[in-house]
């Protein structure tokens, strides 16, 4: 199993996913600068958390642009499994690989703590070790992670399930006091139609080590793993 880690200038947390999926689980792992167009024959893709050509304009507007995301978009449209955290998750919505849009957090402040989400979605390739309708807890860490899209879009994913996190309080209810940033119907995480990509905000890379008080995270890369053995 190979996975392929997007370098943009600004990334921070690259290393962060290399060091899950090299030393935690044992896989290959290579970073792949913005400007490669090879993706070293990776398995799977993720788009890494920071700050990509420091989120000018928008977060993510400018890395939709780099070289690599043709690759990107071609790895998926083939099946090819995708995972954007954070800043990954803001650049695949800006390269139309999800539907919506980030706004700035309804607190118009960075928001920098750890979240419970409700598992939507156990069928997707970074997914199927969780449960559905399980809580997890991981780290956030953002200035813009207010999901937003139009009413159709919203209905478009609550019908085909692919919203696949959700915020919610410790008893599993998304309620407004629960959503950290105003995301539209307490959104964490979304998915394609074909459900081989996934963003999500919160940081499973930051949470993959039980010696760190928390390893909900790992499962995300290990499902991914699963999924690859499986085919």
């Amino acid at each position: 199993m190979r996975f392929g880690i997007v370098v943009f200038p600004g990334s921070n947390c690259d290393e962060d996913c290399h060091h899950v999926a090299k030393d935690l689980l044992g896989c290959e792992a290579d970073y792949i600068w913005h400007h490669d167009t090879d993706l070293k024959g990776a398995d799977a893709v993720i788009l890494p958390g920071g700050f990509a050509y420091g989120d000018y304009l928008r977060a993510g507007a400018l890395a939709r642009f780099s070289p690599v995301m043709e690759s990107v978009a071609a790895f998926a449209k083939k099946g090819g499994p995708v995972l954007g955290i954070c800043n990954g998750f803001q650049v695949l919505l800006e390269a139309g690989l999800l539907p919506g849009a980030m706004q700035i957090n309804r607190g118009l402040r960075y928001v920098c703590r750890d979240v419970t989400m409700r598992v939507e979605n156990d069928a997707t390739p970074f997914t199927s070790l969780y449960s559905k309708g399980s809580l997890v807890t991981m780290p956030i860490g953002h200035m813009e992670g207010n999901y937003t899209a139009p009413p159709e879009t919203l209905d478009l994913l609550e019908r085909d399930g692919r919203v696949v996190f959700r915020y919610c309080d410790r008893e599993g209810r998304p309620t407004d006091a629960a959503n950290p940033n105003g995301a539209a119907r307490n959104i964490a995480g979304i998915c394609n139609r074909e459900g081989n990509v996934v963003g999500l905000m919160p940081h499973p890379d930051r949470c993959a080590e039980a010696l760190l008080g928390n390893d909900a995270g790992v499962k995300m890369f290990a499902s991914a793993v699963a999924a690859m053995a499986a085919r």
